[in-house]
């Protein structure tokens, strides 16, 4: 039996509304909030990673400009996802969510196998994490309709990849919702 924890990745207002805003987030967010919940009532931890960089410093900028600056609004989860204090919150500063962060030794912690991934975009950060989290021997599955990218092409790309080079299980919400609900 499998042990789940979701990652919702990058639902900040920065990348919703703000300085790199996709318009296609807009369409994963009923989905990630049904998931959340669902997986909130079912034991499930949920742990959000969030882009949290330096100001003025960070090497990410030199491709994006600055965004999610640490402490700013635009570093925050939207409204409709905020995070609750029985929910886990790793900040990060690169497009993996494990990259010099403490996400593998809490998912260790709390028994986790399986990552549920969701979030933004999927051909970057959720694409990153699925590859530290391959290496690390996590079993995934990556909500095709709760993750997005700028484009079609990037987002099909990047769930293409993670099937195919990290065996990703590539579910809908409404799959992985049955599954959580046994």
């Amino acid at each position: 039996m499998h042990k789940y924890g979701l990652l919702v990745i990058d639902m900040l207002k920065d990348f919703v509304y703000g300085s790199l805003k996709c318009e296609r987030a807009q369409r994963i967010i009923p989905n990630i909030k049904e998931l959340i919940l669902t997986a909130r009532n079912s034991d499930i931890p949920v742990i959000y990673a969030n882009d949290s960089h330096i100001a003025g410093v960070d090497h990410e900028f030199r491709l994006w400009g600055q965004h999610a600056v640490r402490g700013s609004e635009g570093a925050l989860v939207i409204d409709d996802l905020k995070p609750t204090d029985k929910d886990f919150i790793v900040s990060k500063r690169r497009y993996s969510a494990f990259f010099e962060t403490g996400l593998d030794p809490l998912l260790r912690e709390l028994g986790v196998d399986t990552l549920m991934l969701t979030g933004i975009h999927t051909h970057l950060c959720v694409l990153h994490t699925a590859a530290d989290a391959f290496f690390r021997c996590y079993n995934l599955i990556v909500v095709r309709d709760a993750v997005e990218a700028f484009t079609d092409e990037y987002h099909v790309w990047g769930l293409n990849f993670m099937e195919k080079f990290y065996g990703a299980k590539l579910m809908t919400a409404a799959e992985v919702l049955k599954l959580i609900k046994g």
